[in-house]
């Protein structure tokens, strides 16, 4: 018989209170409470394992972090499974539920929502096919490996108090949940979580077309520059694609074939105003495990040739920037061989995510490689012509959809059945799961793109790459496995989601490759919905690999990529429209000039120092209109003083750096954020504009009134990221710009960007009096610019199983952070919202291809999942100051840096 809500509560509050023990008498005191201590990893002696062919030696340094040594691949990745299970189980669970989209049987019928839209794509059912169809008997093997590992781990623990401290909590609400077995599918679907959050421009096809409603396709276009490749430039300088073959610089420069990529097209922006608005709330809701999609879900990485360094060898870094939380999204470990044969070729070390075998991202004996995300345009929203609950139109046709009936279990409630409506194409309806988003899309006027529409109305349709079964788990293990740049591009052919930008190095060379499954467009250029009833616009297919730009030893003796443009526009087809807009790359790439000059070395430190580069470009652009500004009031005054001298470094303790960024959250607000619709504001933001009596008549008398947003941060408001700095750029050039006009705090109409300059500086003075103090002496950017890394699995909104004050001791934080969302030290913040950091360099790493001993990594959090773990959060602290970690690689460094010792031996 289910237990009343009365009971759970009951019990829930006994464990709260535990919890509180824990907290309240300290890290030593939590040995003592069984429900904590019970599930931390065993690190030293032995344990069985069933399966292994040999002992395992898994060796774990003061941070926890995991080297594992085996003489057969198989026993290694069975041995990462359980390891990984040690430290991240409690993660592992809620990750392969959200990409099964099968939350709802965890925690109620308040993820029922999420779960249909993620069926509706299907994540799970395309790792299937991946597995059955795609991947190699090798890779199929080790992911088999994996999972047995993770089983063994889970047969001693399963479920209940001795599994996580989560557990305990999750079942005061749900008590009849226990864990099922691990399977090869739940670690190759996160891979699809992984594609989601760096997707590409999702958001801005939905943002464009509801911009469309109130501002014209120029206005857009000034919201939207072009990208500034003369300024900023792009990572491969040039190249032509030859018949199927991408030639880089010392290649024969003929013209390619090309590809048609057409250009906006108008139907996108007849699209269903609330339609779109509906699946923007639809994926605004979406777990985000890896961060915000888009704005920030970016990353440095740079590569210097041994001629230009120190040590005589190539150094590469790399820090990838995602949303923040605890546990942290990456996993630091070894994978080693111990001895080199075919049965075992493994021995690299790096970055890993929980719940997947392999290294993604680190280096092995022979060579090293880093990601940033591409930023290719691999989705499209397509408006569907829906004629009947099975029937849509193509060609003035009526074709078939695929159906298929997906049941959603629910913990405490009934079962859910959905029907999943997907075209010819492959392309999912998205917008069937909403009643709400069916009624308007069957009742909305349709513009002239679509005038016969049917009686069925409008659906929204995604075609995305990841929804195709790739072989990216191959890659993964192929990278892993390389010895040289063949062998490393051979592994990136496989490489087909998310579409990455990989650097390379090995002892004597550097180089990039882009690799990915892009598709090559018909009509349209992906940056608005495209008809889906006019087959002209769908996908021809994609991009063959050879076609893809690579460099290797480029004459600059150096590579960047920090997500701008990739090549320019003579490359065909196009990639995407979307870039991010160079301002970090231009930023690391000055700061790499001036090192080399006159015969200059970089060395590991000046590596690492690069990394924490906090300097405001766009700072240095404004800065001096500012100062010109002729300010009466001695209160503003004082605090535009403080821009007197400043050296545009966004330091913590700069109370320069906090003055300047709240005037440019005032000037993003008054320029932009007064002109946009309300539901592309940020929930709360409350500001005074223009409003009309009767907006179907343009010549209807206006009003000033004051509008709040109703939406989730996103890319669309001015958040103040790259794209708002060229935007702002662009027009600082244009003084009399109808962006410059303003609604004043007395509810005045103001012309001029002198004007506006003026007015942002007193709102931020106003702003930041409130949020400090009165006296600019005490202000400084961390105060206002703060990190707080939040536990994130056991959810965080209203449906969040755990109390307030179960997070807050769960939590860690608020820490005050240096940085800035276009900074190369990208603590990322949304100015439409607030300062809060939303997106930081989620690890950093430097590697020495002269001594991998002498490399350098670090973690945010650390290596543990279990709250009140000493590695649960220990690297933290290093993070913030800028530190790194030694990170120990040959097998004497590693037993040298060993503090536990565990054998892992075959129970039989």
């Amino acid at each position: 018989m289910p237990r009343s809500k009365k009971f759970r509560r009951a019990r829930l509050i006994v464990i709260v209170l535990v919890v509180l023990l824990v907290a309240g008498v300290g890290y030593g005191g939590y040995r003592g409470v069984a429900a904590v201590r019970a599930s931390f990893p065993e690190v030293d002696g032995s344990v069985k394992v069933s399966g292994l062919s040999a002992p395992v030696d898994v060796k774990r340094d003061v941070n926890g972090i995991p080297q594992l040594y085996a003489d057969t691949a198989e026993d290694l990745f069975r041995a990462q499974g359980y390891v990984q299970a040690q430290d991240r189980f409690w993660e592992m669970d809620v990750r392969r539920h959200i990409t099964a989209g099968r939350l709802s049987e965890m925690f109620g019928d308040s993820q029922v929502d999420t779960d249909a839209f993620i069926r509706t794509m299907g994540w799970r059912r395309v790792a299937e096919q991946e597995i059955k169809t795609k991947l190699s008997p090798e890779t199929n093997k080790y992911l088999q490996a994996y999972a047995d590992g993770v089983n063994a781990w889970l047969a001693e623990h399963p479920g209940g108090e001795s599994a996580s401290l989560e557990y305990a909590l999750l079942g005061a609400v749900n008590s009849g949940y226990k864990p099922e077995q691990w399977s090869p599918v739940d670690s190759v679907s996160w891979l699809k979580a992984m594609a989601w959050n760096l997707s590409g421009n999702l958001q801005e096809e939905v943002d464009r077309s509801l911009l469309a409603q109130d501002f014209s396709a120029e206005k857009i276009a000034e919201l939207y520059p072009e990208y500034p490749y003369s300024r900023n430039g792009t990572i491969v300088k040039t190249g032509t694609v030859v018949g199927d073959t991408y030639r880089p610089a010392d290649g024969s420069a003929q013209p390619g074939p090309g590809a048609p990529t057409g250009t906006p097209t108008a139907q996108g922006a007849a699209t269903t105003k609330a339609l779109l608005k509906g699946l923007t709330d639809r994926v605004d809701a979406m777990p985000q495990l890896l961060g915000r999609p888009g704005q920030g879900i970016g990353s440095n990485s740079w590569v210097v040739a041994g001629t230009h360094t120190t040590t005589g060898k190539p150094l590469l870094a790399n820090d990838p920037h995602l949303g923040p939380g605890l546990p942290s999204v990456w996993y630091q470990m070894g994978l080693h061989c111990r001895t080199a044969s075919p049965a075992c070729q493994f021995d690299a070390s790096g970055f890993t995510f929980a719940g997947m075998p392999g290294v993604v991202i680190g280096h092995n004996k022979d060579i090293a490689w880093g990601f940033t995300n591409l930023g290719a345009d691999v989705t499209d929203l397509y408006l569907e012509k829906v004629t009947g609950p099975d029937t849509y139109q193509v060609d003035g046709k009526d074709v078939k959809f695929d159906l298929r009936k997906e049941v959603i279990k629910v913990a405490g409630g009934e079962d859910r059945t959905i029907t999943v409506r997907t075209t010819q194409t492959g392309a999912p309806l998205i917008s069937d799961q909403s009643t709400e988003q069916q009624n308007v899309g069957k009742y909305a006027p349709n513009g002239s793109a679509a005038p016969d529409r049917g009686t069925g109305g409008y659906g929204v349709a995604l075609q995305w790459t990841a929804l195709n079964p790739g072989k990216t788990m191959d890659a993964v293990f192929g990278l892993d496995r390389a010895k040289n740049w063949d062998e490393f591009r051979l592994a990136a052919k496989d490489f087909a989601v998310p579409a990455q930008n990989l650097i390379y190095a090995d002892a004597k060379n550097i180089g990039y490759q882009a690799p990915g499954d892009i598709p090559i467009r018909g009509k349209g250029d992906g940056t608005l919905p495209a008809p889906g009833w006019d087959s002209a616009y769908q996908w021809k297919g994609s991009i063959p690999f050879n076609s893809l730009p690579w460099s290797l030893n480029p004459p600059a003796g150096y590579i960047v990529t920090a997500n701008q443009a990739v090549v320019d526009q003579s490359y065909k087809p196009a990639l995407t429209k979307d870039w991010e807009y160079g301002t970090r790359a231009k930023e690391i790439t000055d700061q790499l000039d001036g090192l080399l000059k006159n015969n200059g070395k970089i060395s590991p430190d000046d590596m690492q120092s690069l990394q924490l580069d906090n300097t405001s470009t766009m700072a240095k652009t404004l800065v001096p209109l500012l100062l010109k500004q002729q300010i009466d009031d001695p209160y503003v005054r004082e605090a535009q003083d403080l821009l007197k001298d400043w050296n545009y470094h966004q330091d913590a303790d700069s109370a320069a750096a906090a003055y300047y960024n709240g005037v440019w959250r005032q000037l993003l607000s008054l320029a932009f954020g007064q002109k946009f619709p309300a539901d592309l504001r940020a929930k709360g933001n409350c500001l005074l504009v223009h409003q009309q009596d009767d907006p179907t008549k343009p010549d209807s008398a206006s009003k000033i009134a004051t509008v709040c947003g109703t939406r989730d941060p996103g890319k669309a408001q001015p958040d103040g990221g790259d794209r708002w700095t060229e935007v702002v750029r662009q027009q600082l050039d244009k003084p009399d710009s109808s962006w410059w006009t303003y609604i004043d705090s007395e509810h005045k109409e103001q012309k001029g960007l002198d004007n506006l300059l003026k007015e942002a500086m007193k709102n931020a003075r106003q702003d930041l009096t409130s949020l400090l103090s009165k006296d600019v002496s005490t202000w400084s950017w961390g105060r206002l610019h703060k990190l707080t890394l939040r536990e994130q699995t056991l959810g965080t909104d209203e449906s969040s199983i755990a109390s307030g004050v179960v997070h807050k001791l769960l939590n860690r934080g608020p820490y005050r952070l240096s940085g800035s969302s276009a900074a190369v030290d990208a603590a990322g913040w949304n100015a439409a919202a607030g300062y809060q950091v939303d997106w930081i360099p989620s690890m950093r790493m430097v590697v020495d291809l002269s001594d991998f001993d002498g490399s350098r990594w670090i973690n945010v959090g650390g290596a543990s999942g279990h709250a009140f773990h000493a590695n649960y959060n220990d690297q933290t602290d290093l993070w913030l100051k800028g530190r790194l970690l030694t990170w120990a690689y040959s097998p004497d460094a590693v037993e040298k840096a060993t503090k536990h010792k565990l054998v892992l031996s075959n129970n039989g």
